[in-house]
């Protein structure tokens, strides 16, 4: 019962593909719309309109001037087949340059997609680089930079300078009287000498009187 249902033909049930008469169509769409852009850009250029002049010119003399045999748009009627073969033209170069435009905005999108993730990296760089100056900053707080140990240096270098001075002038100061002391001690020590030497000799003369 349930298979019966299954294959029963109803609005739940997809339609199977059907045979197309003409075969579907599908042409690289690089290779396309580069071949749309340069034609684009050579009608937009100085010398399209040179050619395209020339060519107007060369056809309405040709067909006004020329043998009646060879003639092909008659000139009674207007130009008619250079009237068609230009709106053909400008039909087609519209759809043409449109394509063209589309392709470039969608350049356009791409790279501002781009410059705005450029942009945003850069903003991050940027705050991060800031975050860590900022916490650099907070470290060198409490650190000795060379300009305090510099005149840290100095000033011990003067303190040293002063105390050596100090401690000359001091040295200085005692070393004359050093030499005082050592000068009466090798002073006295002769009258000591001669003091013993003549109590000695007095005491021999007297006794060989």
């Amino acid at each position: 019962m349930a298979e019966q249902k299954n294959t029963g033909s109803g609005l739940d049930t997809p339609l199977g593909a059907r045979a197309r008469l003409w075969p579907r169509v599908s042409p690289n769409p690089d290779a396309f719309g580069k071949a749309t852009e340069g034609f684009a850009r050579f009608m937009g250029t100085p010398a399209f309109l040179v050619y395209m002049s020339v060519f107007c010119v060369f056809w309405l003399a040709w067909n006004t001037w020329g043998p009646q045999s060879l003639r092909f748009d008659s000139a009674a009627l207007g130009f008619t087949a250079l009237t068609l073969m230009l709106s053909l033209q400008a039909s087609y170069a519209a759809p043409l340059l449109l394509l063209a435009q589309n392709r470039q905005d969608d350049r356009d999108k791409v790279s501002l997609t781009e410059d705005r993730n450029r942009a945003e990296r850069n903003l991050y760089d940027t705050e991060y680089l800031t975050r860590e100056l900022a916490a650099l900053r907070i470290v060198l707080r409490d650190v000795a930079t060379r300009d305090y140990v510099r005149s840290e240096l100095r000033s011990a270098l003067e303190e040293l300078v002063e105390s050596n001075d100090g401690e000359d002038i001091r040295l200085r100061g005692k070393a004359p009287k050093r030499r005082e002391k050592v000068s009466d001690a090798t002073t006295t020590l002769p009258r000591v000498q001669q003091e013993r030497r003549r109590p000695a000799g007095d005491g021999t003369e007297g006794g060989n009187e």
